[in-house]
C-alpha cells in the first residue's frame, strides 16, 4: 500500500495546496494554528506535504519535516524546513531526538497509524509532546456517509474517514493533556505528552 500511496501524493502533489484550502478554511477551521500555537523546541512534522503547517509555528522552533511523497516534498517551502523522504512507520530519526512531533491530517492515509504513533513516541524526548490534528468518525448518520465514502478513497487513496487516533495515542502510553472534537464529532484535536 505504501508504494501506492507515495504514487497517489506525488501525482496529487501539484494540485494539492488548492484542493485543501477550502476544507482549512470550512472544516479543519483553527486547527493548524492550534497545533503551532502548542508546538516548541525541536520540531518534527509528519506527513509534512507542501508544508501548509509552516506559516503556523512560533518563532525559534525548529521545524523537520518528513513525508513520503517527493513530489509534495518538492513544492515544500525550502527556507525554515529541513526535508526528510521517509515512511512515518519507520522514522529515520535517532530515539529522543524532538521535542515536539506533529502531524496535521496525515494519520488518516497512514497505513499503520499504530506503527506510526509509536514511531512518533520513540523520537520525542521525554515530557516531549504529540499534537495530531485529523479527521475521524463523527457522529452516527454522518459516520453512515464516511463509511460509504471510504468504500471509494481507501482503495484508490488509502484515505480513511472513519477512523479514531485518540485510542491508538492513548495505547501507545501517552498522557493525554487535552483532546477536542469538533464538526459533528469529525475533526479531532489530540494533544499527548511522552511520560
Amino acid at each position: 500500500m505504501t508504494d501506492k500511496q507515495r504514487r497517489v501524493w506525488d501525482r496529487s502533489a501539484p494540485r494539492y495546496d488548492r484542493q485543501i484550502e477550502f476544507l482549512e478554511r470550512r472544516w479543519f477551521t483553527g486547527g493548524r494554528e492550534w497545533l503551532g500555537a502548542r508546538a516548541t523546541g525541536r520540531v518534527l512534522e509528519v506527513a509534512v506535504g507542501t508544508g501548509r503547517q509552516l506559516p503556523h509555528y512560533p518563532p525559534g522552533v525548529t521545524v523537520t519535516g518528513v513525508d513520503l511523497s517527493a513530489g509534495m516534498l518538492t513544492i515544500a517551502p525550502r527556507a525554515g524546513l529541513r526535508r526528510v523522504l521517509g515512511d512515518a512507520e519507520h522514522l529515520p530519526f535517532g530515539d529522543a531526538t524532538f521535542d515536539t512531533v506533529v502531524c496535521a491530517l496525515g494519520l488518516c492515509t497512514i497505513p499503520d497509524p499504530v506503527a506510526a504513533i509509536g514511531e512518533m513516541k520513540r523520537v520525542l524526548v521525554r515530557g516531549g509532546r504529540l499534537l495530531l490534528l485529523d479527521h475521524i468518525g463523527g457522529v452516527a448518520p454522518v459516520r453512515a456517509a464516511q463509511w460509504l465514502l471510504e468504500r471509494v478513497t481507501i482503495p484508490t487513496a488509502g484515505e480513511h474517514f472513519t477512523r479514531r487516533q485518540l485510542p491508538a495515542v492513548r495505547q501507545a502510553g501517552f498522557e493525554i493533556v487535552e483532546s477536542q472534537r469538533l464538526k459533528a464529532g469529525t475533526v479531532e484535536r489530540v494533544h499527548g505528552r511522552k511520560p
